[in-house]
């Protein structure tokens, strides 16, 4: 867990490998070709497939990048990510209880939250989650009943330094907004379709990890 947590605190780019926003693609070469251009966390996403096929995914992501330095990250299922043998689970706000996935999975997972207020990052953190997700600060496809939360968010997390576990800034980010993101006060970004709607994810992640400090 200590060599989780030391990958963790060094992250920068966080892909999320969205089944949907894969344009057809397998995920697991998309996976693949995130990490190649320097993702340094991948996050499985499907909640629109049955759990048998996310699973035979997540076997094969948990698989492939257990060579690689990238930490991987199952959304959502507990029972998933251990089972698979991944490096944590990312809960939403609606999603498994955070203190039920940590009495279920003790140290042998990290657990990531999301959170889309002030109040809410403070609270995940005292609650303890390993790291959280702050958004969505753009509007989003992939979270549409969500109001964006903007760039204040962000300006107020750094200013007030109360929020010490690694925090990734998440919702609508690309290469044209990223500037901005990053001189409103955060150091980490989660990305979507920005990697796993591209092209050629390898050259956009790569394009993105440039810019991170």
């Amino acid at each position: 867990m200590r060599l989780k947590q030391r990958l963790l605190k060094c992250a920068r780019l966080y892909v999320i490998v969205d089944a949907d926003a894969c344009r057809r693609r397998p995920p697991l070469l998309v996976a693949r070709q995130a990490v190649a251009g320097g993702a340094d966390i991948v996050q499985w996403r499907a909640k629109s497939w049955d759990m048998r096929r996310r699973w035979q995914v997540a076997s094969q992501m948990a698989k492939a990048l257990r060579a690689t330095s990238a930490l991987f990250i199952v959304n959502d299922h507990v029972d998933l990510a251990l089972a698979v043998g991944a490096d944590g689970v990312h809960l939403g706000q609606d999603d498994f209880p955070l203190e039920v996935a940590r009495s279920l999975a003790g140290k042998r997972l990290i657990v990531g939250v999301s959170t889309h207020s002030a109040p809410q990052a403070f609270s995940a953190q005292l609650r303890g989650a390993d790291y959280i997700g702050v958004g969505p600060i753009f509007s989003t496809p992939t979270k549409p009943s969500l109001q964006p939360v903007g760039t204040r968010l962000l300006r107020l997390l750094d200013r007030g330094r109360r929020v010490t576990i690694p925090w990734f800034a998440i919702g609508g980010i690309d290469r044209g907004n990223l500037p901005l993101v990053l001189s409103s006060g955060a150091g980490r970004v989660a990305v979507v379709r920005a990697v796993a709607g591209a092209a050629d994810a390898a050259k956009a992640a790569r394009r993105l990890r440039a810019l991170l400090p």
